[in-house]
């Protein structure tokens, strides 16, 4: 019997020790670690959340951008610090999920180290080739490939990235053999195009659609399931002859596991909040990122189960690995 009423003691103790966290929380700023350097699609989410949401909690929200292993650096350092509601981190569904198919030992457990608080948005990839590329369509650029088996290259900006995987989404679809190169940032791989250094990529829209309309990057397909408003002249990757390719990358944000559940719950429902404001959606659409519906934390972590469900086979079927 006294063991009992101890053992309820300290379970009301800490029940009482995590309400009276969660009341006094944030009282200093929150590190937001992002894994993509500063201008990419990752950051470009991370910096407009990151500002409204320091308004609505009343502290600054600073934000780290940790680049290199596909994301995997930036994310097993969010999955190890302290769980006490001060470190918050971007995810995505290359973080998520891709690199665990691709990396032997990512660092992190997602479903066991980490605790999704929302899934904000997504974005397709336009796949992009020089302007002096002579393709005009990715039946040419297929051709191309077809000619000189495992040559064609393409960059990305790094392994595991949604970059990476929709280049192995076009092999397995298509049979084609590529050539991945990688690059240590998104820009680098980007310019890489731009220059000529290799073949094509596969980005994010927001990050290449100015060097489009620029004429210093040419549009082949979207790979969205329906053509962007940003790039309505270019056909999805179905429309131009690819059957079963849409690659729509999600983001979010996310904890250490263990954090208390208030602390995730507030978190979930400010970051749902900004997702919604019209400036913050103006921002994002105009970007080619598409806001989602507001969701819970559950449907959150749920989406990254059904994912990895989806993608491991589908990556071990291609073979492709990381360090």
């Amino acid at each position: 019997m006294i063991l009992t009423k101890r053992s309820l003691l300290a379970a009301g103790l800490a029940v009482v020790s995590t309400r009276s966290m969660a009341q006094a929380w944030p009282s200093k700023p929150i590190r937001m670690i992002v894994p993509l350097a500063p201008g990419a699609t990752a950051d470009i989410v991370a910096r407009v959340f990151a500002e409204e949401l320091g308004k609505s909690l009343g502290q600054t929200i600073v934000v780290d951008n940790k680049t290199g292993a596909g994301g995997t650096i930036a994310t097993a350092e969010l999955a190890r610090a302290p769980a006490d509601g001060y470190t918050m981190g971007l995810v995505s569904q290359g973080t998520m999920v891709f690199n665990i198919g691709l990396y032997k030992t990512p660092g992190y457990d997602p479903l066991k180290d980490l605790a999704m608080v929302a899934v904000t948005g997504g974005v397709s990839n336009v796949l992009i080739v020089s302007p002096d590329n002579p393709a005009r369509t990715v039946a040419d650029l297929l051709a191309q490939a077809r000619a000189k088996p495992g040559e064609l290259t393409y960059s990305s900006g790094g392994v595991g990235t949604s970059h990476h995987m929709s280049g192995v989404l076009l092999e397995l679809r298509t049979g084609v053999k590529l050539q991945h190169v990688p690059y240590r940032a998104t820009p680098a791989g980007i310019q890489a195009v731009a220059n000529g250094e290799v073949a094509m990529g596969l980005f994010n829209t927001p990050t290449v659609i100015g060097l489009i309309k620029g004429g210093k990057l040419k549009a082949l397909a979207v790979t969205s399931e329906s053509r962007s408003t940003l790039l309505p002249d270019a056909p999805t990757m179905i429309e131009a002859g690819v059957k079963e390719y849409v690659v729509n990358t999600w983001m979010g944000f996310a904890v250490p596991a263990g954090v208390p559940e208030p602390v995730i719950t507030r978190l979930n429902a400010e970051i749902n909040r900004i997702g919604q404001l019209p400036q913050v959606r103006e921002k994002m659409m105009g970007q080619g990122i598409e806001m989602l519906p507001p969701g819970s934390p559950a449907a959150a972590q749920k989406l990254v189960r059904d994912d990895l469900a989806v993608w491991l086979p589908i990556i071990k079927a291609s073979g492709a690995t990381a360090g």
